[in-house]
């Protein structure tokens, strides 16, 4: 793991315990997305696969987009390891005219540890991504919110998408 100096560079500006990930960080993301695709179960991903291989692609990708600009993910270091992650990225679609310059905003997801749930850190984290967003001059930011997150959600401002949601796997 990366030593404290190096993590405290790379903080943001409003949230001082909220800072980009770093490589080092990865296997810590992918158990807690792991862990994300574990409390959400069969709710949203019916079938769930049995196979752990995502994992791995999963630790790749990441390696990968970590220096993307087009995708952000903040963390808030715990006593060992991470505590909580966000995710979120930018995708170029065609302009509309309900998306003028066509940049759509994701959050990918946003999991905390059990651990240290009710710190704000989830909250914290969120608005860290939605500053990058409106820097990032995005049209629109979707998200798919569990039951549990839809509460904070609302309170920073999503209200349901007004775009009918259909979906096809090859």
């Amino acid at each position: 793991m990366v030593g404290m100096r190096q993590r405290t560079e790379n903080r943001t500006e409003n949230h001082d315990y909220v800072r980009q990930a770093v490589e080092d960080d990865i296997p810590e993301l992918v158990r807690l997305r792991e862990m994300l695709f574990e409390n959400l179960g069969g709710y949203f991903f019916s079938p769930v696969s049995g196979s752990g291989a995502w994992l791995d692609t999963l630790a790749v990708v990441l390696k990968e987009q970590l220096t993307s600009d087009a995708v952000r993910v903040l963390v808030v270091d715990g006593a060992s390891g991470l505590a909580a992650c966000a995710i979120g990225t930018i995708e170029q679609r065609l302009p509309g005219p309900h998306l003028c310059n066509g940049r759509i905003g994701q959050v990918i997801g946003v999991i905390t540890d059990p651990g240290y749930r009710r710190l704000g850190y989830s909250r914290s984290l969120m608005r860290g991504l939605l500053d990058w967003f409106r820097e990032s001059d995005v049209a629109r930011v979707d998200l798919y919110a569990s039951a549990e997150g839809e509460p904070l959600y609302r309170e920073l401002g999503f209200t349901n998408h007004p775009d009918p949601s259909l979906y096809w796997r090859p």
